[in-house]
């Protein structure tokens, strides 16, 4: 029989049970996929300890994005067929040998991109050309300030805003980590543990950044309002930082700024076509070597929880992935 982890209650990774489960079966509509790769992201955390806005029933299997081989389909699916390598999101079910996703939400492996690169593209890289195209509609020459930009979602933020032509200062809290940064693309790599990169952003950009792309909230939000451009976009991605920001709306009417949500996973629910536009936009700067996922560690299956308190302690650069 297959293994998966599965939780039963709300709790740490480290809580997690490994175990036989049943084949999963694709219902119509669906694939069944063999995993070679699940990525992991700071939400899986959070919805295995009961934190995140999904909760899903018990027992559950957490990971949303996958790359593998299709091995089932399901009743009215003719675009999939076994054996086809394939990049999926499942919604849940990754950190498993099997995985079952909605057949249009899966897309061809691209072509020169491993299985473990492949895993870790759907969810950072489509929420970050989402927020940074759609709800902040950056223009070439604009400076864009990416917060966190040694994590999965920063590294694409400063990816893709480099080849959509911004200029791109990021932050991120050690040597190691701005080192990572200035690689993926980023002008200025500033540390963000004290309060000093506010009038650096300042300084180097003459007056504030046009748009900033914040996954930590708390702190460096307030801090980041200190710093934006006259008709700045503040995009609000999550808040891995904990505290949840508040903030004046005076503050928004005398800077004339627009403080943006970014929930991609909602937008996308019930836009697949909006998904496969996405990823061959995505595919194609990929094909230009335009971008790139960088994956830090790979993890067995069987040390899932470990990777997983290890991008809660801070220590990955890029993506973590469970290569199978």
């Amino acid at each position: 029989m297959p293994k998966a982890w599965q939780v039963h209650r709300w709790c740490e990774p480290e809580e997690m049970t490994f175990a036989e489960v049943r084949l999963p079966e694709p219902g119509p509509g669906e694939v069944r996929v063999r995993n070679l790769a699940s990525a992991i992201n700071f939400f899986d955390i959070l919805q295995i300890q009961g934190k995140y806005q999904v909760k899903p029933p018990f027992p559950f299997t957490a990971g949303a994005e996958v790359a593998g081989v299709i091995d089932g389909v399901g009743e009215g699916v003719s675009e999939w067929k076994l054996g086809d390598e394939v990049v999926a999101l499942p919604w849940g079910g990754g950190f498993a040998e099997f995985s079952v996703a909605q057949a249009n939400r899966v897309w061809p492996l691209p072509q020169g991109m491993s299985a473990v690169e492949a895993a870790s593209m759907p969810i950072v890289y489509h929420t970050s050309w989402f927020a940074l195209t759609h709800r902040a509609a950056l223009k070439a020459g604009e400076w864009l300030l990416v917060h966190a930009g040694a994590s999965g979602v920063g590294m694409s933020a400063i990816q893709l805003g480099a080849a959509l032509g911004a200029r791109v200062i990021a932050t991120a809290g050690s040597a190691a980590k701005l080192d990572f940064c200035r690689a993926q693309g980023a002008l200025y790599a500033l540390d963000y543990s004290g309060p000093e990169w506010v009038d650096k952003v300042k300084d180097i950009t003459g007056g504030g950044a046009n748009v900033i792309y914040d996954p930590v909230g708390a702190d460096i939000f307030d801090l980041s309002t200190k710093c934006i451009a006259a008709e700045g976009r503040l995009l609000v991605i999550g808040f891995a930082g904990g505290r949840i920001p508040t903030i004046a709306a005076n503050r928004v009417l005398l800077k004339n700024i627009s403080i943006v949500g970014v929930l991609w996973g909602g937008y996308v629910a019930n836009r697949p076509e909006y998904l496969a536009a996405t990823q061959e936009s995505l595919v194609g700067l990929f094909h230009e070597g335009r971008i790139r996922p960088v994956v830090g560690p790979t993890y067995g299956l069987d040390e899932a929880p470990a990777a997983l308190r290890d991008l809660a302690s801070r220590r990955i650069l890029g993506k973590a992935v469970i290569a199978l």
